[in-house]
């Protein structure tokens, strides 16, 4: 009788989950199954309901998606809150979000396959393919002691920018919004790829154009010296560009997004699916700043690689669940496992400086390094956050987050628009709150 009632509480569960995603879930998740079937509780992902409810009540978040997968099978799948508070309407599973930095993972995955085509190398020198980046300036800072300050001047770069310095934020490329170096800055201005108004929108210019702009721009450290986050990820889209003959999302949604089902998943949202697009609140309850996102109801002068992507929670778990596949889905592959393996190891060492730590810039916390593409766990210590060594995670500037665990095989995806300092907050919270369900 025992076993009939936890088979029959198992089934129930089970169609709680697939209500909750039908028939969204069919069309592009993953295959529902109950949480104890793949070591977890449902009893402990329930509080994530409880946590995402009271914030949402408490007018601290719009609204969220959060989707989690242990071993391939769709555990957790809920939606939160209001779509648009604007126009009223609730969140829905097949919401529609502006990922900003999270499209940099998708972007760097799909120049890591130009890499296994054989038509790039990690070491080739980013001028290879964008001349202009040839033959960089570094702007050096310099103390001046008459009116004890700091000043910029410009001298030769020891060694040009390669693609592994793209992928690992090493290239010396800084972000406008984040550099204190007032020479990258200015240029950047310069080059309309940062506008102090409106934060990581460098959509503007023709992809062409965006790279020969970028390229004249002075670097903000040498190359290889430091980790910096940066416009790295949208030079990555112009390379990607330059070497096929193909607008970036053309390439992306033959090679990627096609192969693994992402239907909702690109660079704008058409007329036809606004209605699903999610908005934050007017005004970051938390600052009482404007809230401004990217408009993403019309085709971008260029596919921004490093801020201008939209997708869904199902379209990004079908990505990160390739990933933690070692690169395969239902039959697509995308990369193979040891590529895979390659951009999910650490490529800092010890000789790069990370002054600005990308795990402090991620999570708040060290106990990370990183890869081709997204910050890596290193250890099960050190990290004041769940986790264990191997996982690879990124963000967004919205609010947006995703992980992959490979040693505990979990994928779990966040998704809001609430572009507020307590995003790293909200990270944590998510990773222990799926982190503390494992219970096999």
């Amino acid at each position: 009788m025992q076993g009939l009632t936890i088979h029959r509480g198992l089934r129930l569960v089970a169609a709680c989950v697939a209500a909750a995603v039908a028939p969204f879930a069919l069309a592009q998740a993953l295959p529902v199954a109950a949480p104890e079937s793949v070591g977890m509780s449902a009893e402990r992902l329930a509080k994530i309901t409880t946590e995402m409810n009271r914030e949402v009540a408490e007018k601290k978040l719009p609204g969220a998606v959060v989707m989690v997968a242990r071993k391939g099978k769709l555990v957790y799948s809920q939606a939160f809150g209001s779509l648009n508070n604007a126009t009223g309407g609730a969140m829905a599973p097949d919401s529609i979000f502006r990922i900003y930095s999270m499209t940099k993972p998708l972007v760097s995955t799909a120049l890591m396959m130009l890499v296994e085509d054989g038509k790039v190398q990690l070491t080739d020198p980013v001028s290879k393919f964008l001349p202009t980046f040839k033959s960089p300036m570094v702007s050096v800072p310099t103390f001046d002691p008459v009116f004890h300050g700091v000043s910029f001047r410009l001298m030769p770069a020891n060694r040009e920018p390669t693609i592994q310095d793209l992928l690992r934020h090493t290239s010396g490329i800084a972000y406008g919004e984040l550099t204190k170096n007032t020479l990258v800055r200015d240029a950047y201005i310069k080059a309309n790829v940062y506008k102090p108004n409106l934060d990581y929108d460098a959509r503007e210019l023709p992809g062409t154009q965006m790279a020969e702009q970028l390229g004249k721009a002075p670097l903000s450290q040498q190359p290889g010296t430091a980790w910096e986050y940066s416009l790295s990820v949208d030079v990555q889209g112009r390379v990607v560009e330059a070497v096929t003959g193909k607008r970036l999302v053309d390439f992306m949604q033959e090679r990627l997004f096609t192969p693994l089902k992402m239907a909702d998943t690109g660079f704008y949202v058409p007329a036809s699916k606004t209605g699903r697009l999610a908005e934050p609140f007017p005004k970051d309850p938390a600052t009482g700043v404007d809230n401004k996102l990217i408009d993403v109801s019309k085709v971008p002068g260029n596919d921004s690689g490093g801020a201008g992507g939209v997708s869904t929670a199902g379209d990004y778990l079908r990505y990160c669940q390739a990933m933690l596949n070692g690169g395969q889905l239902d039959g697509a592959r995308i990369l193979s496992r040891s590529t895979v393996t390659l951009m999910a190891s650490d490529h800092l060492g010890p000789n790069i400086s990370t002054a600005v730590n990308p795990g402090m810039l991620l999570l708040g916390t060290q106990g990370y390094t990183f890869g081709l593409g997204f910050l890596v766990r290193q250890a099960d210590g050190l990290a004041g956050v769940h986790g264990t060594p191997g996982e690879f995670t990124w963000a967004g500037y919205a609010g947006t987050y995703f992980w992959a665990e490979p040693k505990e095989q979990i994928c779990a995806v966040y998704m809001t628009q609430a572009p507020s300092p307590l995003r790293a907050y909200y990270r944590r919270m998510m990773k222990d709150l799926v982190s503390q369900a494992i219970v096999d």
